[in-house]
């Protein structure tokens, strides 16, 4: 007999019942209001909403970045609000990459520097990184700029940069905050073949996104008002998914 399957591996991130108030008394503002989300390995999750309706904080709660007032966050099989600051910092560097819109790279380093720096500052000798940054910027097409400065490449070639740094190691989860925003048309659609290949490797991808033609490349888009879910749309993605 062919033996039953077991239990499905639980979500690479889970938000259950997640608010965020800022200020408090007549002050406080709520941008989230009891938000539950999954996203399971080799799932691309988009968000969508008007400005001010949480896109941006909730995932800044899903990275850690920011705190819940409310819920639990548990990424990677951790309860995010169970660690001190110096334990979240080391699991960000290790298991959760971010793609911002504006590319955070540092204008001192090279492109391989960027990549190397959350390697580095993990206690990877400076050998061994570069060899997993040249491979992270092989693996998005820019393995030619590995020695330029930010200021010497193209906004999708930054981009492409900042996505090696978001994968650089060993992360399984990946968060993506409006990354084409600054990019034309068809260097978007190639920061979100990239997205899909990643997540169809086996990282769970959270994409925010005002464009519809970029959720497309989703299984789920999830629709975000006033700080609560609106809507959730299954999706059959471009280029790839389940």
């Amino acid at each position: 007999m062919t033996p039953a399957p077991g239990p499905p591996d639980p979500p690479l991130l889970r938000l259950t019942e997640v608010s965020r108030v800022y200020g408090t008394g007549a002050t406080a503002v709520p941008a989230l209001r009891g938000v539950s989300l999954d996203v399971a390995a080799g799932e691309l999750v988009a968000v969508m909403g008007p400005s001010g309706s949480g896109k941006s904080t909730l995932l800044n709660l899903a990275g850690g970045l920011d705190r819940p007032t409310a819920g639990t966050v548990t990424a990677c099989g951790v309860d995010l609000g169970t660690l001190r600051p110096a334990e979240l910092a080391a699991l960000r560097r290790r298991h959760i990459g971010y793609v911002f819109q504006d590319f955070n790279l540092i204008p001192s380093l090279t492109a391989a520097e960027n990549v190397m720096l959350p390697r580095e500052l993990d206690g990877v000798r400076a050998a061994a990184a570069r060899r997993e940054a040249l491979a992270a910027l092989e693996e998005v097409g820019v393995a030619h700029a590995a020695d330029r400065f930010p200021e010497e490449l193209s906004g999708g070639e930054r981009q492409r940069v900042a996505i090696a740094r978001s994968l650089v190691g060993e992360r399984r989860v990946i968060l993506a905050d409006e990354p084409t925003g600054a990019l034309d048309t068809p260097a978007g659609d190639e920061i979100l073949r990239l997205l899909r290949g990643r997540s169809d490797a086996g990282a769970a991808v959270l994409l925010v996104t005002h464009e519809a033609r970029y959720a497309g490349w989703a299984d789920r888009v999830v629709f975000l008002q006033d700080g609560t879910v609106a809507d959730v749309t299954e999706a059959t993605p471009i280029g790839g998914g389940r």
